[in-house]
């Protein structure tokens, strides 16, 4: 495959909302589920997520149990995976949090149309990486970090990433933690948003695992690609 391994994780209500109206994040899932996340993060080359999640939740993306980051020590690796921003129009803050906090790379991908003046800047804190012409072409991105010697990568949102990921045939599993709270709104976060499939071009998935995890469910999915 000339693609890393790709997986989505995400957490959604009950309703399948990401987080409310005004894209305030909601804690939705437990102590269970966070250290469920951290070890994933530990575990893979890479984790992913889009300017929109940025802007909004301005996350770190580092592996927080200190066990974790000696273990991946140990193994002559990085504390961190690699930090990846999908930012088509370089609009990532400098001060961001994924500068700030946790040792490890860092890579922003940018389209060839982004303002030479902000990818010049991002240059000085991170690799940027340009690919696609409006928008960032999400298929050669992902070439790019398989060359790099990235063979896992873990997507982490938003709804527009994950749209993104899996209307390119680009995911291979997704991992969701559905949550007991009904959080609603027409304008609030989806899984996934995007344009949406056509009825011809609906993706199916195939359920490998539901487990209860604190008061939530934990569903794990193999995409099986455009039902037949």
């Amino acid at each position: 495959m000339d693609r890393p391994f790709i997986f989505i994780n995400s957490a959604m209500s009950a309703d399948g909302k990401l987080s409310t109206k005004e894209r305030k994040q909601v804690r939705i899932s437990g102590k269970l589920d966070f250290e469920r996340v951290d070890e994933l993060r530990a575990g893979t080359d890479a984790i992913m997520v889009g300017i929109g999640t940025v802007m909004a939740d301005d996350p770190s993306l580092t592996v927080k149990s200190p066990e974790r980051k000696a273990a991946r020590k140990a193994a002559g690796k990085d504390e961190n995976p690699i930090r990846i921003i999908v930012d088509s129009a370089a609009r990532t803050p400098l001060e961001a949090d994924i500068f700030k906090k946790g040792e490890g790379k860092r890579i922003i991908a940018v389209s060839n149309s982004a303002p030479a003046e902000k990818v010049k800047k991002l240059e000085e804190k991170a690799l940027v990486i340009k690919t696609g012409d409006r928008k960032v072409d999400l298929s050669a991105l992902a070439r790019k970090l398989k060359e790099m010697g990235i063979n896992t990568l873990m997507v982490e949102g938003g709804a527009t990433l994950n749209w993104g990921m899996l209307s390119e045939g680009l995911a291979d599993e997704i991992y969701t933690f559905v949550g007991n709270l009904i959080i609603g709104g027409a304008t609030s976060p989806t899984f996934t948003d995007g344009e949406g499939f056509k009825e011809n071009e609906i993706l199916e998935l195939e359920l490998l695992s539901a487990e209860k995890v604190e008061d939530g469910m934990l569903l794990k999915w193999k995409v099986r690609g455009k039902r037949t």
